[in-house]
């Protein structure tokens, strides 16, 4: 189980994003499209293992570029200026809790089933 997942409400607390969301005077917070985990691989392209110090994210709305689309053979492709929104690291973004609806820490605890769920460090209400 991973502190941040799909689905999640997320505020961005730095890089360029969070610098103009600062001088706008609101915090920027957005919806978790996709979690891109980062895997060491061998020198065949086999998983190795786990490198969490390449963990990304997409947000909703944030960290948009430009990608210049060529026009190809194809006649459904999208081509010319496409804004996207590219992958930030891991350790830009915080959770925001669904029931105090502030950024918080993440904690996990073990039920007596062995159910492992997410926990907010602020309010000690469950996330999951």
């Amino acid at each position: 189980m991973e502190r941040i997942q799909r689905g999640d409400t997320v505020e961005v607390i730095a890089g360029r994003d969070a610098a103009e969301s600062r001088r706008a005077g609101k915090p920027l917070r957005g919806t978790v499209h996709r979690v891109v985990r980062a895997y060491e691989t061998d020198r065949t392209h086999r998983k190795v293992g786990r490198d969490p110090d390449r963990d990304r994210v997409v947000v909703q709305g944030v960290n948009l570029i430009i990608k210049h689309q060529r026009r190809t053979g194809d006649v459904r492709t999208q081509f010319g200026r496409i804004e996207m929104e590219a992958p930030m690291h891991i350790s830009n973004v915080m959770l925001v809790c669904p029931s105090c609806k502030e950024t918080t820490r993440v904690g996990f605890r073990t039920s007596v089933d062995g159910v492992k769920t997410r926990y907010c460090k602020r309010c000690d209400e469950a996330i999951d």
